[in-house]
């Protein structure tokens, strides 16, 4: 399959060069490899011109943009600052990965067969794994196994074509897969593909970022009661009742000053039924 993928980088050089080496060596090549150098003050440039200089089918893009680390905003324009141009039909699929990764060398090959034996299939990734304090490889659980995480994104361009592309905001990366469903589209993690982030999730947001998940469940119509049981779970995974108030907290900001949503009435009620019975299969026993 043709694999389009976009690689937004800012003071990447401490990773970079492993995350490109290893999409070097699979054993299914990408057509093309974009990394869009958002504003670093580090190394990254150069490692990126390194891999440009030596490989066709990699090519750069410089961008100015904050220097603040925020989710959501600033890594979907990145993203779309090397979406700017290509030609998607000239692909079958299109990935959204992070600069801090390392990919097993058969990644891209098992994710193309997923998506070429299941033509109802949308998006698709491997699992997430960090190291802990004994230095093993353990899976990161900021996220359930059935999630296609933000770092490891890909879809066939027809799924990201029809949920309209990735939503320049908080949440995009769980919308995301909240509209493919919404569209006819099945999702799906291949629990054998192990891949290494190399720096734990959130680990370089800003300090500002802390009431952002409750914007983000404002924003996909969640309501306030879903929004309460979602940011209670979060709090439990977290052992933090910080957490629960501050998700609570950005709730209510945006509610009070009608943010715009991201998704419209019908894809909203989607969501919220999804949600609730997702809850549903796991507590009751039946």
């Amino acid at each position: 399959m043709r694999i389009l993928i976009i690689i937004p980088a800012h003071n990447e050089a401490e990773y970079l060069q492993k995350t490109l080496l290893s999409l070097q060596q699979q054993t299914l090549s990408a057509k093309k490899i974009i990394v869009v150098n958002d504003n670093s003050s580090d190394g990254t440039e150069n490692i990126i011109d390194d891999f440009v200089e030596r490989n066709t089918y990699f090519k750069k893009i410089n961008l100015k943009s904050k220097d603040a680390h925020m989710p959501g905003t600033k890594v979907i324009n990145a993203f779309y600052a090397g979406l700017a141009g290509e030609d998607l039909t000239q692909y079958d699929v299109v990935c959204k990965f992070d600069a801090d990764i390392i990919f097993p060398e058969n990644y891209l090959e098992q994710i193309a067969d997923a998506y070429q034996k299941n033509k109802k299939l949308g998006m698709c990734s491997g699992l997430c794994y960090i190291k802990n304090s004994y230095e093993e490889w353990v899976y990161e659980t900021i996220a359930d196994k059935k999630h296609v995480r933000g770092p490891i994104k890909s879809y066939t361009v027809e799924c990201f074509k029809k949920i309209g592309g990735l939503k320049k905001s908080i949440g995009w990366d769980t919308v995301d897969e909240l509209l493919a469903q919404y569209n006819g589209y099945q999702i799906k993690t291949i629990a054998s593909l192990h891949v290494k982030h190399l720096r734990p999730t959130g680990g370089s947001y800003n300090k500002k970022a802390i009431k952002m998940q409750g914007e983000a469940m404002y924003k996909m119509r969640y309501g306030f009661i879903l929004t309460c049981i979602a940011s209670l779970k979060m709090a439990l995974q977290k052992r933090s009742i910080r957490a629960f108030l501050n998700n609570i907290s950005g709730f209510l900001e945006h509610y009070k000053k009608k943010t715009p949503f991201m998704v419209t009435p019908q894809e909203g009620a989607f969501i919220r039924k999804y949600r609730y019975q997702g809850i549903l299969k796991k507590i009751l026993p039946f």
